[in-house]
């Protein structure tokens, strides 16, 4: 079978998870045969992503959040209004798309949760199998725990995760832990999309904290929090545009630019992960027994979902900023999730592909 994938290119996580699917892929003798991924010109596409997927890479420019002037707070009203004027260029983007999906003579196409991959489907129809995979879908699940209050968000939320998924054939909605499936929804619920350098890692009690944050403005608060805590050394990764790879701002706290093997390393030795709540690198601490402290982005309404999700299934506590202290308190009292969440992120493969693969089966009894 041949996949094109459209990859939304804001933070770590859906990539991590397009390279895990990509691997599974060719292991089962299965080829992609082409990768679109939408940025914005605030992101760079870090290197990782070229080196793991050996497929040709196309990048387009796709709706993304707005950033207050710190590059941390989500701006709402300004997303919408600068996504709405750049809607002309969009839609030549979506005209480019079909035509690249057309020539790579696609069997499938798999969506890691870009928005204009969802409008070129419900614009253009192109009549192939559309899978879409995030644990955004798990939040259509009828037994998902939202936040109280939040109505409003809860409805921009879903809104947008319906757009990506429009026309879908199939929804896989990446768990924390297993649920049920809701055929009627066409939801199908799966392990995380954990790569196989994670398996291999020998996780190791460290002394340091590791951090990860998706705006890089949240940097000056942990900077601010380290002044006063000096003797805890720190590593955090981001993507800031023009700083050096690895960056000592303090003793004992380096920034580091996102490199997804030095992460992996850090992750290994690591005492305890401080992150804002993206879904992928919770389910690496998760996998290797690390403490996880969840620091939402502000005005991201999905990642306070995650975060409330992920503390559900034991990865750890989360925070409305990152103050670290009550975070190193919560450490030595932690208690791993264990074998079951290795259990079930190892089923993943054998479950991806027999979904994938039973599409082509489906197709061939429909025509």
């Amino acid at each position: 079978m041949r996949f094109v994938f459209i990859i939304q290119g804001e933070g770590r996580g859906h990539m991590t998870q397009a390279i895990s699917l990509h691997d599974m892929l060719k292991a089962a003798g299965h080829e992609v045969a082409l990768v679109l991924v939408g940025k914005s010109a605030r992101r760079e596409i870090p290197a990782f992503l070229y080196e793991k997927l050996k497929a040709p890479i196309e990048v387009f420019e796709s709706p993304n959040f707005v950033t207050d002037s710190k590059n941390k707070s989500i701006r709402l009203g300004a997303t919408l209004w600068q996504n709405l004027l750049k809607s002309p260029g969009f839609f030549k983007q979506m005209a480019h798309m079909h035509r690249r999906i057309k020539s790579a003579e696609a069997d499938v196409v798999v969506n890691f949760y870009d928005l204009l991959g969802g409008l070129y489907f419900l614009f253009y129809a192109p009549g192939i199998p559309y899978v879409c995979i995030g644990h955004q879908y798990l939040l259509l699940h009828p037994e998902f725990t939202w936040p109280r209050g939040r109505a409003m968000e809860r409805f921009f939320l879903n809104t947008n995760t319906k757009i990506t998924a429009s026309r879908a054939t199939l929804l896989l909605g990446l768990s924390f832990r297993p649920m049920s499936d809701q055929p009627g929804i066409k939801l199908a619920v799966v392990p995380p999309l954990l790569r196989k350098e994670v398996a291999e890692l020998q996780p190791k009690e460290g002394d340091y904290l590791l951090g990860y944050m998706v705006n890089d403005g949240y940097s000056e608060e942990i900077t601010h929090w380290h002044l006063n805590r000096q003797e805890v050394p720190m590593h955090c990764f981001y993507d800031k545009k023009g700083m050096p790879e690895s960056h000592e701002l303090h003793p004992n706290l380096t920034f580091h630019q996102l490199n997804d093997r030095k992460f992996l390393e850090k992750m290994e030795g690591c005492m305890g992960y401080a992150s804002t709540a993206g879904f992928e690198s919770i389910c690496e601490a998760m996998y290797l027994g690390k403490p996880v402290c969840l620091v939402p982005t502000e005005n991201q309404f999905e990642q306070a979902c995650n975060a409330l999700d992920a503390v559900a299934s034991g990865a750890g506590i989360t925070r409305e900023n990152f103050n670290l202290d009550e975070f190193l308190d919560y450490i030595p009292k932690h208690q791993p999730t264990g074998a079951w969440f290795r259990e079930w992120a190892d089923s993943a493969p054998n479950r991806f592909l027999r979904l994938l693969e039973g599409l082509r089966a489906a197709r061939k009894v429909k025509a």
